[in-house]
């Protein structure tokens, strides 16, 4: 008990000490205007907010995000061939690329997939 007692003084001296420390460290001397304006992607807050913004840059950005969820569910597939029978590996893995390959074609037709206009 009287072990544990010292180690948890100790414990909390030395995290107090680093507190200080880096509060102390931290300090900003110059406050700049600029950097204390918030930043968010490039837009300024205090402008107008109804800006023109490119729809086709925004769909393309939300493929790319559904394209990394692909993948994120394609990649048990790999790992779960070891462990599982083989004809439904086979059904499973065939269902979900399949679905997967006809919103690629969806979204193809639509003409979501073009980088120009």
């Amino acid at each position: 008990m009287n072990m544990t007692m010292m180690y948890l003084i100790m414990i909390s001296v030395i995290t107090t000490m680093l507190t200080i420390m880096i509060m102390t460290i931290s300090k900003k001397m110059i406050i700049d205007k600029q950097k204390s304006s918030p930043f968010e992607c490039g837009f300024n807050p205090m402008s107008n907010k109804r800006l023109p913004f490119s729809i086709h840059f925004f769909l393309i950005a939300v493929l790319f995000l559904i394209f990394d969820i692909e993948i994120i569910i394609v990649m048990p597939l790999i790992f779960s061939l070891k462990f599982s029978l083989m004809k439904m590996w086979l059904i499973s893995s065939f269902t979900i690329i399949t679905i997967l390959i006809i919103g690629l074609y969806n979204e193809w037709l639509q003409g979501m997939l073009k980088w120009t206009k």
